[in-house]
């Protein structure tokens, strides 16, 4: 998984809650053109990105990401401190898998990332299928 973050607390507090699964490795980049270089090398299941990043908006690396046929699979969960229901739709609108508000609900945000790898991992085996059939 990767998260897209440049506060650091916000970064410590994913790491901290991501560190209670052995199954998930977490990657973190501190704005997002380096999330997307990084996605680009690693290919995560996941991505957690921030809307308000130095740089480019977690909205502008969504695209970027959408529109490269190497990440357009990989499910991206925004994770923002805009919570009005307005900032919420708009970034549905965009793309996003899912969209958690800060501060974090630990039980949503965990549900959320199962969802996400359950939606991540369908996604390669149905890839899979394709390329053998």
């Amino acid at each position: 998984m990767l998260y897209v973050e440049d506060n650091p607390a916000n970064l410590m507090l994913v790491e901290d809650l991501v560190a209670r699964r052995t199954d998930i490795r977490l990657l973190s980049a501190r704005d997002g053109n380096r999330g997307i270089e990084i996605a680009r090398a690693s290919l995560p299941d996941v991505i957690l990105m921030d809307i308000n990043l130095p740089g480019i908006s977690g909205v502008r690396a969504l695209r970027i990401l959408a529109e490269d046929p190497a990440t357009a699979h990989i499910p991206v969960v925004a994770l923002s401190a805009n919570a009005i229901p307005r900032d919420i739709e708009k970034g549905l609108e965009a793309g996003f898998f899912r969209y958690l508000t800060k501060p974090i609900k630990v039980n949503e945000f965990m549900e959320t990332l199962d969802v996400a790898l359950r939606f991540a991992h369908a996604e390669l085996a149905r890839a899979a299928r394709e390329e053998q059939a």
